[in-house]
């Protein structure tokens, strides 16, 4: 058990305002870490995650947390909801679809780029009553695998808060694969990002590694 990283993310989870951490156990080992227990929010779910994820050391996180709602909401009131915050999206097509089953609410439909998948979850995920979500919307693609590649090396290298000389980009299909070193899980999170956004590619394989710079670097 490693107990400074246990206590390090507990002060992180303390400190989220979106996070009530009051039925949330913790557990560290070897940089791995699992949230346990109970939250009141599927918003709050995900963001005990990220912020497990920002202290130093963090390799990975197991989220096994338990959406407990602390008031409750029919399917009904959830579709309605779920129905307004698609059209309210101007980049999503009206082919996005959600349906609601026991506050759980299945996307699906097509659209054109990754980003408008994560558009679509994020207008749901905020949601009262939302316990999951579960996204099967479609990504469309028309672009080649070469363009693809180089659009998205050309954007990582852009990017002030990413260093891509340490980054590798394939694209096989419609699937992006990034692998290589950043030293942060925000650089991590934005390399793979800038690959999402790419036009044409519906999948992105993140297996780029954390190697945090020395204190003294």
């Amino acid at each position: 058990m490693d107990t400074r990283t246990r206590d390090a993310v507990m002060r992180q989870l303390e400190d989220d305002p979106r996070v009530n951490e009051s039925e949330i156990g913790v557990s560290a080992s070897d940089g791995a870490v699992v949230l346990s227990g109970f939250i009141d929010t599927y918003e709050g779910k995900l963001a005990a995650e990220r912020a497990a994820k920002r202290v130093r050391g963090v390799r990975a996180v197991a989220n096994e947390l338990r959406v407990k709602l602390r008031l409750p909401h029919t399917d009904d009131d959830i579709a309605r909801d779920a129905a307004r915050a698609l059209i309210l999206r101007q980049s999503l097509p009206d082919k996005v679809q959600a349906a609601v089953h026991s506050g759980h609410v299945t996307l699906t439909g097509a659209v054109s780029y990754v980003f408008q998948r994560d558009v679509a979850e994020d207008a749901i995920r905020y949601l009262p009553g939302v316990v999951e979500v579960i996204n099967r919307i479609v990504v469309e693609t028309h672009s080649t695998p070469r363009d693809i590649r180089k659009r998205i090396t050309e954007t990582l290298h852009r990017m002030a808060d990413v260093d891509a000389r340490h980054i590798d980009v394939e694209v096989t299909g419609s699937v992006a694969t990034l692998n290589g070193e950043v030293s942060s899980w925000a650089e991590l999170d934005a390399a793979g990002i800038s690959a999402a956004i790419a036009p044409g590619i519906t999948r992105v394989e993140n297996h780029i590694r954390i190697k945090p710079r020395p204190l003294n670097g």
